[in-house]
């Protein structure tokens, strides 16, 4: 009888081609709305976390606050969010999910959810919530300790 270890569990290929085909799932399932999946991670994490600075944004998306700034300037264009100054600090810009953005969210998200159903139709109710379960905490564990903190509240978020 021969024992499997942990690390004879190589998952990243896995996840790799899985990623690849939900990405192409995803993007044909939001291309009637024009958003792409970073649009909508930035959508959920305002309508989750609520308002919150251009450089928190840039620190939970891992990305560059120039690439923030672009990504922002396409949902604003489209009514997905408003821009204002920080009162307690003018050089900041504090980000917050608009009416428009919330309803459009809505409508992405159950796109989403039928191509994430076919994507995992081989898992089982309990299945999916278990790897939903391990995903977050993978990608919590990946977060700078205080990406998440609503404006004007210091404690972190958890995942």
């Amino acid at each position: 009888m021969t024992t499997t270890t942990a690390t004879e569990y190589h998952c990243l290929a896995l996840l790799d081609h899985l990623a690849r085909v939900g990405r192409r799932a995803a993007e044909t399932s939001l291309a009637p709305s024009g958003l792409r999946p970073r649009h909508l991670v930035a959508l959920r994490l305002l309508s989750e976390h609520g308002p919150a600075s251009q450089q928190g944004l840039s620190e939970v998306l891992s990305l560059d606050p120039s690439n923030v700034v672009g990504l922002l300037n396409e949902l604003e264009e489209r009514g997905f969010i408003t821009r204002r100054r920080d009162p307690a600090d003018r050089r900041r810009h504090i980000v917050e999910l608009s009416t428009e953005g919330e309803d459009e969210l809505l409508m992405a998200q159950h796109r989403l959810s039928r191509a994430e159903d076919d994507l995992l139709r081989a898992l089982s109710a309990d299945e999916r919530a278990t790897l939903h379960g391990l995903l977050v905490r993978a990608a919590g564990a990946q977060l700078p300790t205080n990406a998440c903190a609503k404006v004007d509240e210091p404690p972190p978020c958890s995942a």
